[in-house]
């Protein structure tokens, strides 16, 4: 079965990221197949599909960790072309599927890693004003403090990030990348290896992320919270767009049904 025509994407505002007509060839590999993608301001997105569909290679293209082979990739209506230091600096930041914190590091220092542009990663400014960079410091602890509050992980902030569970690095990660104050978050795979109670904590803390505005796409097989939380869907099959709806729209496509039984190459 071929992909579908491209449907306009349904939400309100200018997306605040888009990838146009984007491919990622890897050899012989066209991983992602001229795929089109927008985040709404505000808006939460699902990507879906089968494995190997190239949800990943998309991610990472828009992420910055990949460059697109072909395509443009736009934040806020301008064109981005480097790595995940410029989408940081223009208010997109991501998480992993696997997240890989500091393990000796504790749970606070963990956090304070995500902090961007301060004072004192510039010597000479530690050496002729030291007061600005010991305030910056000081508001930056105070901030990731607040952040692990926000993530319930308070009680473990000295503790080493390595005895932390799989959930609970999951919220780390959440953390460490809000520091950076995000427009928009990409999240791979929140619920992936996470307990039911965790689950429920890291469904709530993503929506009330959106309630304050954050756009977010969502990478997750979790079906179940893909429907809890995103208002549309867009799935990939074979590297290439198959279609979007809402989550029970999509539940009920006959393409999307055939896709995840491999009637998409």
């Amino acid at each position: 079965m071929q992909p579908a025509a491209h449907a306009p994407n349904a939400f309100a505002g200018a997306p605040v990221i888009e990838g146009r007509d984007l491919v990622k060839q890897f050899g012989g590999l066209r991983a992602v197949d001229g795929m089109s993608i927008a985040l709404g301001r505000g808006e939460m997105l699902g990507l879906i599909g089968p494995n190997g569909a190239g949800k990943t290679t998309l991610f990472n293209l828009l992420a910055g960790s990949l460059a697109p082979s072909a395509g443009t990739i736009r934040v806020a209506g301008r064109e981005l072309r480097r790595g995940p230091e410029q989408r940081i600096a223009h208010g997109v930041a991501r998480t992993f599927q696997i997240p890989r914190p500091f393990a000796e590091m504790t749970v606070l220092e963990n956090v304070l890693t995500g902090g961007q542009r301060q004072a004192g990663e510039r010597i000479w400014l530690n050496l002729v004003r030291p007061g600005r960079v010991a305030a910056e410091e000081r508001a930056a602890v105070a901030k990731a403090r607040a952040l692990l509050d926000f993530v319930t992980l308070s009680h473990l902030e000295h503790e080493p990030a390595r005895v932390l569970s799989g959930g609970q690095r999951k919220l780390l990660e959440l953390a460490r990348v809000l520091m950076a104050d995000p427009q928009a978050i990409l999240l791979d795979e929140p619920a992936a290896g996470v307990n039911p109670t965790l689950l429920e904590l890291i469904i709530d803390r993503i929506l009330e992320l959106n309630r304050q505005g954050k756009s977010i796409l969502l990478i997750e097989h979790n079906m179940e919270m893909v429907a809890r939380l995103c208002g549309r869907v867009v799935v990939m099959a074979g590297g290439r767009y198959l279609t979007e709806g809402a989550p029970a729209e999509i539940a009920r496509n006959p393409a999307v049904v055939d896709a995840y039984l491999g009637g998409v190459a």
